[in-house]
């Protein structure tokens, strides 16, 4: 298949060789010269805007965008009037399922087909394969699928339902995810906690990946992190979330379904970026206003 692919940072890049190594025929474009010459050393075609982009593809044309939720909304709105009827959007990356229904909708006003691909995998997608989840127009699904296959081969593909399907189940995976490594996380404080057993918790952690019912590709990463520092002292402890952990809670509240691993995952993170807590500081004082208890000076 000829395709055209606007983003090309980590994943997107991966994703470029992924499918150039599958044979397809790949014409890229990026913000960044310097991301776009680097997929040309891998066989891609390099176009010099979106609208270049756009001219070079033969219709009807196959656009798969990789971009950042923050602006993919400004991407759209530069491609619509390139398009033509019949074209196809594939956005790839992490949009709110809801901005993806919108987005379906105000293309196929201009016939303008849109598929929402949540996909997954992260940088080692390139030699595993991706896991994708995707939601439009089943038909458009069936004409894209040598695509989605090179990427995500097997069991690992999955047509999901109507338009916002594919990044509603992709924004659950990810609230899931941020539950799974929240618990990772505990477990392993909780141990490196125990001074007195001296653990070794890159041990431990390969031991859990073998028959363990805890194990999993989490667990994996985990390993390998703990084999190159035990202590992680090098890391800044500091988490970010890219908006997923937010949408997920957010629908709980508005589905009226309880998430209380999720919602207190996303907390912790929120925790992670505050060295003087005055949340902290507010409960030392309380303790000892009440009880007298001992406090520390800042």
């Amino acid at each position: 298949m000829t395709i055209g692919f606007l983003g090309l940072g980590k994943m997107g890049a991966n994703m470029v060789e992924r499918l150039l190594g599958g044979g397809h025929t790949l014409f890229v474009y990026d913000t960044n010269p310097s991301a776009v010459a680097a997929s040309c050393q891998r066989g891609a075609t390099g176009t010099a805007s979106l609208a270049d982009l756009v001219k070079t593809l033969a219709g009807p044309r196959i656009i798969w965008v990789m971009v950042p939720s923050a602006v993919i909304e400004g991407v759209i709105t530069q491609l619509l009037p390139l398009l033509s009827e019949g074209d196809i959007v594939v956005d790839g990356g992490n949009s709110y399922y809801k901005d993806s229904i919108r987005r379906a909708k105000l293309l196929a006003e201009k016939g303008i087909h849109f598929i929402d691909a949540g996909t997954s995998g992260g940088i080692w997608g390139l030699r595993e394969g991706y896991c994708i989840m995707a939601g439009g127009d089943e038909s458009i699904f069936e004409k894209i699928r040598p695509m989605l296959e090179t990427l995500a081969p097997g069991e690992s593909l999955l047509y999901t339902g109507p338009s916002g399907s594919g990044h509603y189940v992709k924004m659950i995976h990810n609230g899931v995810e941020y539950g799974m490594m929240q618990a990772y996380a505990e477990g392993f404080d909780l141990m490196h906690s125990k001074k007195e057993f001296s653990l070794d918790a890159a041990k431990i952690a390969n031991l859990w990946r073998h028959g363990s019912v805890v194990r999993s590709w989490l667990l994996d990463l985990l390993h390998g992190e703990l084999k190159e520092d035990s202590s992680l002292a090098t890391l800044n402890p500091w988490v970010e979330d890219s908006g997923e952990g937010r949408w997920t809670v957010q629908e709980g509240i508005e589905s009226g379904t309880p998430l209380p691993v999720i919602t207190a995952a996303l907390y912790t993170r929120f925790y992670s970026r505050e060295t003087n807590s005055f949340a902290a500081r507010a409960l030392a004082a309380l303790r000892k206003a009440f009880g007298g208890h001992s406090i520390k000076g800042s």
